[in-house]
């Protein structure tokens, strides 16, 4: 059988998605979509379970991608059972998106979920006298407590057939509800696309989707005249305009189920959450503690990692390699194992744990609810630069991987927000970015390691927002739009949550270091052991003669005059250029042509970089061209022509930061 997961943002979807899956899911796109796509199996009952988690939506009108997203599986891969996750904390309004699911005529099951908390705040909710007014099954859950998710596995395979009540009544648009239909109803094509009585009030409501797909069969062109007709009519009649006259009328429907439902048990009182956000929110203090809990966070991943990443470094560095060189071979392969694939490989594999311990407290912070709170302070200050308040999401999914970043800006309805948003994104540091920020503040800023890097992450976000003030003056002028955001309860942090989150985000950063990056590494040690006089072989890694023969050599000392300003080397300037293949192949670029031992990467570096060089290469790699995927969705999500002016700006804005950089250390007297 087939589940879908539905409900409003930040509810304990995720949670329970989790929960019934254990965690084996698999994340793709929808079909034309760039919107994540999330789908798990679980067994119950002996039956085989399908579960789909469907986007965060608050209504089914289908006005962002994400509403199309949810409305369209429902209708046409029809699910078994439509869960409903609905917060107990603001029934009244989760309950709008409940009654438009169970107006679909699709089989609903409501999980009410945080009645803890609903209760801590001081009311209770009758769930049983919610489902008899909903006339579905309603169970009291909370999720990260694994409450009450045994009765919902259990009425999830219950073998029960949804019950056609009319929940919402339209009161003098019923008759002309009923009329349309009675004409679906005979139309066999157009009752198999949707529920009659639901089409029938989104033609009413001027669907356009709808009105669309009718319009493909022929009966259906007739029916799409006749809903404007009898709405054109009954706009004059009533003098209003119905569709904004059906939503209210859904609207109290909601607010009357939840009055009958909700027994204040004690007056409100201030709870931790209220307290919490008259700190965390405020809009002096708000921006300050956003920035010492983002400290705090790379801190914490830097310094917990530390050990793991030694012991990952003598892995590779000492024990591996020696092995390598030990097992007698041909040389020419016993140096493409050691100088490129353990040595490549194992300078990506050191940054692991910091990347694996900062997914694991951004995991965390989600699940706590501060990271909707980080998105709402920011808002203001987005306004004022011209971007909506929706673009904040983007640019913190861009701290895990500019390319979902891109993605993400796709729900944005004003397309001026939309295509600002998704060019300025490639601006916020991945963590593919890390490794490098990693290894050069760990060589020369010994102790301010996490500061160095929160730095880089800090100014992406500036570059940002500079970038969309003026890409919003001079390419996409016009209002930015509003913003709406749900801030959810303060909660504590499941373990299993946390740890899939953390899992999932880690893994696609080892498949790619397992793919793209190990063939890049193999493709550096090719041109190193290879010139324009040909076969130069390992020694090239040993003989700095050698190695300036190679191609790379070439490659670097052709670029090197271009970077000589900043100081840069002609290894550091060829290990740029393999940052075109993916950000992280900078640094195996650079320890294999460092020809890295048993001391490592970051042993050497501070006998090539000063702080400030060193720090200017951090911030070129910041803001130059991102990675060659990056630039192939940014074509995807907006065409050539403004994947060109990403790659372009983000040159010419690298080069210019890094020189002012070196410029800025030479007047103050810094090396």
């Amino acid at each position: 059988m087939k589940v879908a997961l539905a409900g409003n943002p930040n509810v304990g979807k995720s949670v329970i998605f989790n929960e019934l899956t254990g965690g084996r899911a698999w994340v793709g796109n929808w079909p034309g979509v760039t919107v994540e796509k999330k789908v798990g199996k679980t067994r119950i009952d002996g039956l085989d379970v399908e579960v789909v988690d469907l986007p965060g939506i608050y209504s089914l009108t289908a006005y962002s991608v994400d509403e199309l997203i949810a409305r369209n599986f429902i209708v046409e891969e029809k699910p078994d059972v439509v869960v409903n996750i609905v917060n107990a904390c603001s029934l009244e309004r989760n309950l709008y998106l409940t009654l438009s699911l169970i107006e679909m005529g699709v089989r609903v099951v409501v999980a009410l979920n945080m009645v803890d908390i609903a209760e801590s705040e001081g009311y209770n909710i009758d769930s049983a006298k919610l489902s008899e007014l909903l006339g579905v099954p309603v169970i009291p859950t909370v999720a990260i407590k694994r409450q009450g998710l045994a009765e919902l596995k259990k009425t999830l395979v219950a073998k029960e057939t949804p019950k056609k009540r009319r929940v919402v009544s339209y009161g003098r648009v019923e008759e002309a509800i009923e009329k349309l239909r009675a004409l679906i109803e005979q139309e066999s094509d157009l009752k198999r696309l949707y529920e009659p009585r639901w089409a029938a009030i989104k033609l009413f409501e001027g669907d356009a989707n709808v009105e669309e797909r009718f319009k493909r069969i022929p009966s259906g062109e007739r029916i799409v005249s006749l809903a404007r007709e009898l709405k054109a009519e009954l706009e004059k009649e009533m003098g209003v305009d119905l569709e904004g006259w059906i939503v209210e009328r859904r609207y109290e429907a909601a607010s009357r189920i939840a009055q009958a439902c909700i027994a204040a048990v004690r007056p409100r009182v201030l709870t931790m959450t209220d307290v919490v956000d008259m700190v965390v929110t405020h809009k002096v203090l708000g921006i300050p503690v956003a920035l010492a809990v983002f400290y705090m966070m790379f801190q914490f991943a830097f310094a917990v990692s530390a050990p793991l990443s030694d012991l990952i470094d003598w892995f590779f560095g000492c024990a591996l390699y020696e092995a390598v060189l030990s097992v007698p071979m041909p040389e020419v392969l016993q140096s493409f194992l050691a100088d490129g694939v353990v040595t490549g490989l194992g300078a990506i594999m050191v940054f692991l744990p910091p990347i694996a311990f900062l997914f694991l407290a951004f995991s965390a912070l989600e699940d706590v609810g501060y990271m909707a709170r980080a998105a709402f302070v920011v808002d203001k200050i987005m306004h004022k630069f011209k971007l909506t308040g929706r673009s904040i999401i983007p640019l913190i999914l861009g701290i895990g991987c500019n390319i979902p970043a891109i993605m993400a800006a796709r729900p944005i309805e004003d397309e001026n927000d939309r295509k600002t948003t998704a060019l300025v994104a490639p601006c916020i540091s991945c963590s593919a970015r890390l490794p490098v920020y990693l290894v050069i503040a760990g060589a020369l800023f010994t102790g301010y390691e996490g500061s160095a890097v929160l730095s880089m992450y800090l100014m992406g976000f500036i570059f940002a927002l500079l970038l969309g003030l003026l890409f919003r003056k001079l390419l996409f002028k016009g209002p930015s739009a509003g913003f709406v955001m749900e801030l959810p309860p303060y909660m504590a942090p499941t373990v299993k949550n946390v740890g899939i989150k953390t899992w999932e985000r880690t893994k696609r950063f080892l498949y790619k270091a397992g793919g793209v990056i190990l063939l890049a590494t193999i493709l550096v040690w090719v041109l190193c052991v290879t010139g324009p006089g040909g076969w130069l072989g390992p020694a090239a890694f040993e003989d700095p003669e050698l190695i300036e023969a190679s191609w790379v050599g070439v490659l670097g000392y052709s670029l090197k005059p271009i970077f000589a300003p900043m100081g840069w080397g002609w290894r550091e300037t060829a290990a740029l250029f393999f940052g075109f293949v993916a950000k992280e192949v900078v640094v195996g670029a650079m320890a294999i042509l460092y020809g890295v031992g048993e001391e490592g990467l970051t042993g050497i570096l501070a006998g090539y970089f000063t702080p400030v060089s060193g720090f200017a290469y951090m911030a070129f790699v910041l803001l130059y061209v991102p990675c060659l995927v990056t630039v192939a969705t940014l074509k995807s999500e907006l065409g050539w022509r403004y994947a060109g002016l990403a790659v372009i700006y983000e040159l010419m804005l690298a080069y210019t930061v890094a020189l002012v950089i070196v410029g800025i250390g030479a007047l103050i007297g810094v090396g």
